[in-house]
């Protein structure tokens, strides 16, 4: 693995910095051009005032601060789009939902354009989430694509919406140099609410057998205090702008350092980026050229420490007097080959020191965009965009052979790699007419699209002390996506907008021998009537904006869950009869040694895409001079022939397969306003609120199924294939399946009983009932800021209401947690009250709700403006995120994406001290 430093990798970047500085100070300064706002659509913008789709347009001046990764920036600003952090670890990044979901098994995050690159869905080896190799100071604008009349121009990608993200750009005129620093401290929220030592004795000594009441220790230990740090964090970035004789440019450079709260946690990022905007030709030649390159070294924690630190017993020390595994406390077993016990927790600090798990990722992410104005016809542009887009990942786990977690192998070490190399091609002409003579104005575009996108992983080697070392097959793969589109959006009179879109896709992921189902028609279409430019009411001086918006689209999904433990090795094959090597374990013995054969692969010859067919209708509007404005949508999507891995008749190689088998609907409203109380020449104060309510129902699986078919899904920790959630006719996606819990007189849970819906006198899975989901009924965003002479002041708050969290760690706690194994386990604080002898995992007494009101970020800045010479500034800030909490959820944080809570990372609480210079 690379062991790449700072200095290294910005060294180059600040020696051309120092030239372009040098260029700029010798060119002529010219004024600098306001651009007219203008929203993209999808090759091509428009003015936000003639958009005909459902379209949410989002700039820096609006974005959360203190962010580290993109979805960050827009958390709770724009209705209908729910972003939920993957976890509390630095780099984690986020989950995006736009209007829920619309598939089951197949991919459910929005389509992500960087650029006008479309980047791909797969993960990386070594990364939490490919979206935070991009440094979000680089962010210029986010434009959300929310209904299908505005993403079917994208085609098979884009039944969840489409993101496209602008990066900042050069402009011509002066020079100027941003530089900006920030220094964070962050915090733990809490602790699991477990039992405390003293509180844990008096359990095993009410609860537990008498051998078992021995092996309590005298110690008083806070596991999660011990795992848990208070962590630093840096971001630093400089960015230089202006323009050389006619070359616009923006060179900006960043460095963020944040170190996790859970102790050896640590995230680094060095990026780069550099746009170059020529024109040429007397401006008949435009050139955009965009390059970014990210530097990302990671040190990750081992997922079980979090729940190690959770249940081990508190009566015992974390050093054990002797030099055995570390000197670390573990259970020991002697009759155990190890001499520990294989069954038990470990050590929580001794699993954080015997692992160490490093990972370096190299993205280079660059395009070029040629947008020719033809000389005879100036109103015809040709527009070529080619990208490419470079992501190599190494990474080494290493156990060390002291401590229990390499101690049975007296140690190993396991070097990974992984390499993705995408590239784009896009063509297509642009017309674009007034045509006085109707009063009509006519934009026009016909295009062409090819991406490839290619991954190879080599074969990873495990080595360990004992010698019996393991071997990974090589992994290679490749998809590809063939596209011609159109759309014609036609503006008569600035009054009536029609707008109409055509993909047709071809995907090589449905290949499977003939071209029967390789290609894909994805339409859309869309209305709008300016209703202010209207003369019954333009002259109605308290109405600024009145339009009336309505849209059908279709659009498609191609994407299934990725293979591999990491989740990282696409499934482009569906479809397709294929031999492909055994994997590790399922060799064949000759003699001493065992072989990989190559074997069938299990395919669906008749496998495509599922379709989603969504109807929008909504209005904006503007009072009292665009002082108040804001936009409601009612919305509704229906998918067909959902992708759902399922069980198929004996007689194939397996008995399951990928399928389209069933259908869904998702309708709902969501909402937006934004309001000026005040804006004078001292004092401007704004207000933002948002709110989303949808409802997504499976209306069809399985064809032939009874009443009680379902399909399981959500595993949780504790037993062995326990799943705690299932799709179901009639219900959302995801619900939890569950017993109905019967209560005693005094409301006590009473063990293992449950309620006898059916009636039948037997308790079984016919009993079980769908008990709430994970879909929330409504979606909360709240956002003012201030601004007062040279201060300014900025919150943001969010709220989830009506959804629900399965408390896998209190689900895995009961007496039997003192009495079980030769060990003893801590409990979570109900056990106590409840006294289940054994874990009852299908109870719903431990699907809870988990609403809550969070304050995201609260911020204050004072601007002491032009302290170091004509044109300079100099403001400084200071910022909490993650302030607090409201919730009744009894674990640490309500927010789990999924919906099982089973030992989060949690969200840290930060709290952050930020210069920002400018010359």
């Amino acid at each position: 693995m690379k062991n790449f430093t700072t200095v290294l990798k910005i060294a180059p970047a600040f020696l051309l910095a120092s030239s372009v500085i040098h260029a700029q100070t010798q060119d002529t300064l010219t004024k600098e051009k306001k651009i007219e706002e203008v929203v993209l659509i999808g090759y091509g913008k428009q003015k936000k005032s003639d958009l005909t789709g459902s379209i949410t347009s989002v700039s820096a001046k609006d974005f959360n601060g203190g962010a580290v990764s993109a979805g960050q920036l827009i958390q709770g600003k724009t209705p209908g789009v729910q972003i939920t952090n993957n976890s509390g670890a630095p780099g984690s990044g986020t989950k995006i939902r736009i209007r829920g979901t619309s598939s089951l098994s197949g991919e459910n995050s929005p389509l992500i354009v960087i650029d006008g690159v479309p980047q791909d869905f797969v993960g990386m080896n070594g990364v939490s989430d490919p979206l935070s190799l991009i440094n979000p100071n680089d962010i210029e604008t986010f434009d959300i694509l929310k209904d299908a009349s505005a993403t079917a121009i994208y085609g098979n990608r884009a039944s969840n919406g489409v993101i496209l993200i602008t990066t900042k750009k050069g402009t011509s005129g002066k020079f100027k140099l941003n530089f900006s620093t920030v220094t964070s401290v962050s915090t733990k929220m809490g602790n699991v609410d477990v039992l405390t030592a003293q509180e844990f004795r008096d359990f095993v000594n009410t609860y537990a057998p008498a051998s078992y009441k021995t092996k309590l220790g005298n110690a008083d230990t806070n596991w999660q205090d011990q795992i848990y740090q208070a962590a630093w964090g840096t971001d630093n970035n400089v960015a230089f702008s202006g323009g050389i004789k006619g070359l616009p440019y923006r060179l900006s450079i960043g460095y963020n350092e944040q170190n996790g709260i859970v102790k050896s946690n640590s995230f680094r990022r060095t990026s780069v980026g550099l746009n170059l905007s020529p024109k040429f030709f007397d401006n008949h030649l435009s050139v955009n050229v965009n390059a970014k390159g990210t530097f990302t070294d990671n040190r990750f924690v081992d997922g079980g420490v979090i729940k190690a630190a959770t249940y081990f017993d508190p009566t015992q020390p974390v050093y054990s007097g002797n030099s055995k595994y570390g000197g670390y406390y573990e259970w020991l077993d002697s009759g155990s080959a190890t001499g520990y016990n294989v069954n038990a927790n470990s050590n929580p600090l001794g699993m954080i020191e015997g692992v160490r798990d490093v990972s370096s990722v190299i993205r280079g992410l660059g395009n070029i965009q040629l947008d020719y104005k033809f000389h005879f016809l100036p109103d015809l542009h040709f527009n070529v965009n080619a990208g490419y887009d470079y992501t190599k990942s190494e990474g080494h786990k290493f156990k060390d052979g002291n401590l229990r977690q390499g101690y049975a192998d007296k140690g190993s070490s396991n070097f990974y790699s992984m390499e993705k190399n995408n590239k784009l091609l896009e063509t297509y002409f642009n017309y674009v007419k007034n045509i006085n003579a109707i009063n009509t104005g006519v934009d026009i575009t016909a295009g062409y699209a090819y991406q490839d996108f290619r991954l190879n992983i080599p074969g990873a080697v495990t080595y360990r002390g004992t010698g019996i070392n393991a071997q990974d097959l090589d992994f290679q793969t490749q998809n590809t996506l063939v596209s011609f589109y159109g759309r014609a959006i036609f503006t008569v009179a600035n009054k009536y907008i029609i707008s109409g879109s055509v993909r047709r896709d071809g995907s090589s992921r449905f290949f499977n021998g003939t071209t029967d189902n390789l290609w894909g028609v994805f339409p859309g279409v869309s209305l709008a009537w300016k209703l202010n430019e209207e003369s019954f009411i333009k002259n109605i001086s308290a109405i600024s904006t009145l339009k009336l918006r309505a849209g059908w689209g279709k659009t498609g999904q191609q994407e299934l869950p990725a293979l591999g433990v990491n989740g990282n090795k696409p499934n482009n094959y569906p479809a397709f009869a294929s031999y492909n090597p055994s994997y590790p374990g399922a060799g064949y013995q000759f003699g001493n040694e065992f072989y990989f054969m190559f074997r069938p692969t299990n395919y669906n010859p008749n496998l495509t895409w599922e379709t989603t067919t969504t109807k929008n209708i909504g209005l904006d509007y503007g009072f009292a001079k665009n002082r108040i404005t804001g936009s409601i949508d009612l919305f509704r999507k229906d998918t067909k022939d959902l992708l759902v891995y399922a069980d198929e008749p004996a007689g194939g190689l397996s008995n399951a397969s990928w399928q389209n088998v069933g259908d869904m609907k998702n309708q709902g409203i969501e909402g937006s306003i934004t309001v000026i109380p005040v804006k004078n020449e001292k004092t401007t104060w704004e207000v933002s609120f948002n709110a989303t309510h949808y409802k997504p129902v499976i209306t069809k699986l399985k064809d032939r199924a009874d009443e009680y078919f379902n399909m399981e899904v959500g595993g949780i920790e504790g037993g062995s294939g326990n799943r705690i959630q299932a799709h179901a006719v009639g219900y959302a996606p995801n619900a939890f399946w569950v017993y109905q819990q019967v209560y005693d007189t005094g409301g006590k849970p009473v063990d293992g009983a449950y309620v006898d819906r059916n009636g039948d006198g037997v308790i079984n899975t016919k009993d079980m009932y769908y008990y709430k989901s994970t879909t929330p009924d409504a979606i909360l965003g709240f956002s003012t800021k201030v601004s007062h002479k040279n201060w300014d002041f900025a919150l943001s708050a969010r709220a989830v209401l009506g959804n629900y969290v399965y408390n896998n760690m209190a689900s895995n706690s009961s007496l039997q947690s003192a009495s079980t194994n030769e060990y003893l386990q801590n409990v979570f604080s109900t056990a106590p009250e409840y006294k289940f002898s054994v874990p009852q995992y299908k109870s719903d007494i431990y699907v809870e709700n988990a609403s809550f009101l969070r304050l995201d970020n609260i911020n204050v800045g004072y601007n002491f403006g032009e302290i170091f010479s004509k044109g300079s500034n100099l403001k400084v800030y200071g910022m909490a995120q993650n302030v607090f909490v409201i919730t009744k959820y009894t674990g640490v944080d309500p927010e789990v994406f999924g919906g099982i809570d089973n030992g989060y990372y949690q969200m840290p609480r930060i709290y952050s001290l930020g210069f920002n210079f400018q010359f």
